[in-house]
């Protein structure tokens, strides 16, 4: 298998479009289009990208596959990380202030009558 058909199936087990990972990818759609075709290699940066969203960039690589922690996750599990890795910066780091919140333990004063 070459480099061009794993880096589409990795994005077709993430199940996104080919627009949708250009944008995610920091490239233009045309160039996912040929990456895909194997008329042109992906950059580091790129790659750097994919990883940061949870594909396996060893995989389209070499062809080997990396032990993936993901695998053992329940679905949900899986299905949370990879939603947080497609967010926005500014939106998870909302989120880990409401988490960070949310974990804080409560303080609770008991009043004396």
């Amino acid at each position: 298998m070459t480099l061009a058909k794993r880096l589409r199936s990795e994005r077709m087990r993430l199940r996104l479009s080919q627009a949708e990972l250009a944008v995610l990818g920091g490239v233009q759609a045309n160039a996912q289009g040929l990456y895909e075709k194997g008329s042109r290699i992906p950059r580091a940066d790129y790659l750097g990208c994919l990883a940061a969203l949870g594909m396996d960039v060893l995989f389209i690589i070499t062809g080997v596959r990396r032990p993936s922690m993901m695998e053992q996750l329940s679905g949900d599990e899986s299905e949370f990380i990879q939603a947080w890795r497609s967010l926005p910066t500014e939106d998870r780091l909302a989120f880990e202030q409401i988490l960070t919140t949310l974990a804080r333990p409560v303080a609770v004063e008991l009043i004396s009558v």
